[in-house]
C-alpha cells in the first residue's frame, strides 16, 4: 500500500466493513496517525468497490494531508482490498476470548485491541480507553502467551475476560456510533466493480493455467495435505473469500461440515484455529488420516495452504455467461462447476445434475465451453437464461457455506 495508508476491514455492528488507515507517521516534527473520516465519522463501506469509488472522487477527508494521499486514488482497485492481516473482527471479541488463550487466540485479540486503541486516540473515545485501561491484560497481549502463563497470568487473563464480558459492548457502540458511509459516485462505483470483477478473472486465468502443473516443491504444508489425502480449498464468491477443506472417498466428494452445510472460514488461519478445537462432529471425521490432521492442529503447527488448483473463482461468472461463449473463462467455469457439482452430490443433492444436463440451456452452453467439439454447433444469444439458471446453483451452494 502507498507508504503505509492500508485498507482494513473491521467486523462490526451492522457487518464487515471496509476503510483506510494511516499508521503513525511524522510530519514536521509531530507524529500524526488517522483514518478514513472527518472530525465525528468514520468513512467505511460495505464493499471494496465503494471504497475504490469514493477514495477516486471524493476530495474533503482526514486523510488528503497525508503525504502519501496523491497516490492512492491512482492504485488498482484490487491494491485496496484488505489483507488477511488487516482485518479486526470486534464483534466477535467476547467469543474469541471464550476460548483457552492460545497464540492463536492472544494474537487475534491483540491486533482487534491494537486497532480499537488507534481508532480510540484518533477519535476521542473516551469510554474505550477507559475500558482498555481498566486491567492490565490488555497492554500484556503484545508478550503472547508467556504473558499469560503460571497463576499471576491466569489471574490476569480472567481479569480481562471480565471486563470483556462486562463492558466491551460498551466499546462496540463507540464504534458503531463512528461510522458512516458516504454517497459514492455511481460512475466511479461501477468502475471500481468492473476493475475488480476483471481483476478476479485474471486470477482464475493464471489459477487455470497453474491447475495443469505441479504443486509448489519443498512447502511443506502442502506436502502435509498431499499425503493425508485433504485438499484446502479457497471459494471467491460474491459472500467473499472464504477456506474449507474436501477430499474424495471412493471418488465421492466429502467436505468439512455435517447435513449439507459447509463450514468455511474467512482465513486459512480461522481454518486452523477452528480445527484446534472443533477437531470432530462433521463429515471429514470419518476419513482415516484425519487423526493426522487433528494431531498438528492440537500441537499448533497446523498450516493451512491452498495449492493453486484448488482456489474457484465463483464471483463474476454470470455476468460473464450473460455475454456467451465470448466472454466467459473456460477454466474457471470448469472449476466453478466441479466445485458445485462435488458439494451437491456431498449433499445428497441432484440440482447440480438437473441443471447442468445436456438436454438444459446452461448445461448445453456449459459443456460447449468445458469440452468443445468443432463439430458442435455453437449456442446461439441470447443467454440471459442460461445467466439466471447459473446465479440459481451458485445462490443454492453459497446457502450450504456456513460461515465462521
Amino acid at each position: 500500500m502507498a507508504a503505509d495508508i492500508v485498507p482494513i476491514e473491521l467486523s462490526v455492528t451492522a457487518g464487515d466493513v471496509v476503510t483506510l488507515w494511516a499508521p503513525r507517521w511524522r510530519a514536521d516534527g509531530e507524529e500524526w496517525e488517522a483514518f478514513l473520516g472527518d472530525d465525528t465519522n468514520l468513512f467505511a463501506f460495505a464493499d471494496v468497490a465503494a471504497l475504490v469509488g469514493f477514495v477516486r472522487t471524493a476530495g474533503v477527508h482526514d486523510l488528503v494531508d497525508h503525504p502519501a494521499w496523491p497516490l492512492v486514488p491512482r492504485l488498482p482497485a484490487p491494491d485496496l482490498r484488505p489483507a488477511d492481516s488487516h482485518r479486526y473482527d470486534l464483534v466477535g471479541v467476547p467469543e474469541l476470548v471464550a476460548q483457552s488463550p492460545d497464540t492463536w487466540v492472544i494474537g487475534e485479540l491483540a491486533d482487534v485491541v491494537s486497532i480499537t486503541r488507534s481508532l480510540a486516540d484518533v477519535c476521542s473515545l473516551d469510554v474505550v480507553h477507559e475500558v482498555l485501561g481498566s486491567t492490565a491484560g490488555f497492554t500484556m497481549l503484545d508478550g503472547g502467551t508467556l504473558s499469560f502463563g503460571g497463576r499471576e497470568g491466569a489471574r490476569h487473563w480472567d481479569a480481562l475476560c471480565t471486563v470483556i464480558a462486562q463492558r466491551w459492548d460498551e466499546v462496540i457502540d463507540a464504534v458503531d456510533a463512528l461510522i458512516r458511509s458516504p454517497d459514492v459516485d455511481a460512475a466511479a462505483l461501477d468502475a471500481a466493480a468492473t476493475e475488480l470483477s476483471e481483476a478476479e478473472s485474471s486470477v482464475a486465468d493464471k489459477q487455470a493455467a497453474a491447475a495443469t502443473e505441479a504443486p509448489a516443491a519443498g512447502d511443506p504444508a502442502l506436502d502435509f495435505w498431499s499425503e493425508v489425502g485433504i485438499d484446502p480449498i479457497r471459494i471467491i464468491s460474491d459472500l467473499g473469500d472464504h477456506y474449507t477443506l474436501r477430499c474424495y472417498l471412493d471418488d465421492a466428494p466429502v467436505f468439512l461440515g455435517s447435513g449439507g452445510r459447509i463450514d468455511v472460514f474467512t482465513s486459512p488461519r480461522a481454518l486452523a484455529r477452528y480445527l484446534t478445537d472443533h477437531p470432530h462432529d462433521h463429515d471429514l471425521d470419518a476419513v482415516s488420516t484425519w487423526p493426522q490432521v487433528t494431531k498438528r492442529a492440537q500441537d499448533r503447527e497446523l498450516g493451512v495452504a491452498v495449492d493453486d488448483g484448488n482456489s474457484y473463482v465463483l464471483a463474476g461468472l454470470a455476468d460473464d455467461l450473460t455475454g456467451g461463449p465470448e466472454t466467459v473463462d473456460p477454466g474457471q467455469l470448469e472449476l466453478a462447476v466441479e466445485l458445485i457439482t462435488d458439494a451437491e452430490q456431498w449433499a445428497g443433492s441432484d440440482a447440480a445434475d438437473k441443471a447442468l444436463a445436456s438436454s438444459e440451456p446452461l448445461g448445453w452452453l456449459v459443456s460447449f465451453l468445458v469440452r468443445p467439439d468443432p463439430t458442435r454447433l455453437a449456442p446461439s444469444a441470447p443467454f440471459d437464461a442460461e445467466a439466471a439458471s447459473w446465479r440459481v446453483l451458485v445462490g443454492g451452494f453459497e446457502d450450504r457455506l456456513h460461515v465462521h
